[in-house]
């Protein structure tokens, strides 16, 4: 018969077990691929939405998903990023690219994965859900340069290390697709990208999802992520918070900044001031 501290000494290892176990499986990246993306093998493109994943992941060490698992479907109109879990509890991410397009895939799918790190990640039960904030812009500039990130990101490693040998040279056509996207997001010859914002903030804060500006924010943001890529997971941090519609963007960095861990708030400011709002 064990004695109370030995009981208590099996208890303990037992509930630490546990708690290793669902950390662990609050770090997998599962996927459940969805009919409809043309010739395209369900395999092959687990293994680029994984690599685009991944490029952004590993810099999270302090991320978990409360329930593991994403639903990957086609949809026509534009890819998105489910703000409800589907029944089994999957995060339900919808793409429009089909055939073995991988760096349309990868582009696509980076992007929708930053929101669903924004949405999704750790405690999303307390997040801010739905409508349209005035700021929405930055949270979809953010995504729109961690679809760059990761093309670029991914065009590096699979050099050496793609998912298949025979990928190899994807990593050229990775880099060429995140190429064209910078070059069309270039400047105006002579202008400042504090002098364009000004310009355009008030239509961004109208609409969102106005590509060609998010586009340019996203340049813009791109060199700091790649210098300092542990701020990828600021963006966990990012709707946590007072949610105000009409707010300005300096208010958005501070519930931003005062939501976020110290360690991490130095980051947020030094996006703030690309803007000149720090």
């Amino acid at each position: 018969m064990m004695t109370r501290r030995q009981f208590m000494a099996v208890a303990t290892a037992a509930a630490l077990c546990c708690r290793a176990r669902a950390e662990a499986a609050g770090r997998m990246l599962d996927f459940q691929i969805g009919d409809g993306f043309g010739d395209a093998n369900k395999a092959d493109i687990e293994a680029v939405l994984r690599s685009a994943a991944e490029s952004i992941w590993r810099h999270c060490p302090n991320t978990r998903w409360e329930v593991t698992g994403f639903y990957i479907y086609h949809r026509r109109d534009y890819p998105i990023c489910l703000d409800e879990h589907r029944v089994d509890g999957r995060i339900a991410i919808g793409l429009t690219t089909q055939g073995r397009y991988w760096a349309q895939f990868a582009f696509q799918f980076a992007h929708e994965f930053c929101h669903a790190l924004a949405g999704h990640s750790n405690d999303w039960r307390r997040l801010w859900r739905g409508g349209q904030p005035a700021n929405q812009w930055l949270e979809e500039s953010l995504c729109e340069t961690a679809s760059l990130f990761a093309l670029r990101a991914m065009a590096r490693s699979w050099q050496t290390v793609p998912p298949y040998p025979n990928w190899k040279d994807y990593a050229g056509s990775l880099m060429k697709y995140a190429r064209e996207r910078l070059d069309k997001a270039a400047l105006p010859t002579g202008t400042t990208f504090v002098a364009w914002f000004r310009e355009n903030e008030a239509e961004m804060r109208k609409n969102g999802c106005l590509r060609e500006m998010n586009n340019v924010v996203a340049r813009q943001l791109l060199s700091l992520f790649e210098a300092n890529p542990s701020g990828w997971e600021t963006i966990t941090f990012y709707r946590l918070g007072q949610c105000d519609p009409d707010e300005s963007l300096a208010k958005r960095f501070g519930v931003w900044s005062a939501a976020a861990p110290v360690a991490q708030r130095g980051f947020i400011c030094s996006l703030a001031r690309i803007f000149a709002v720090g």
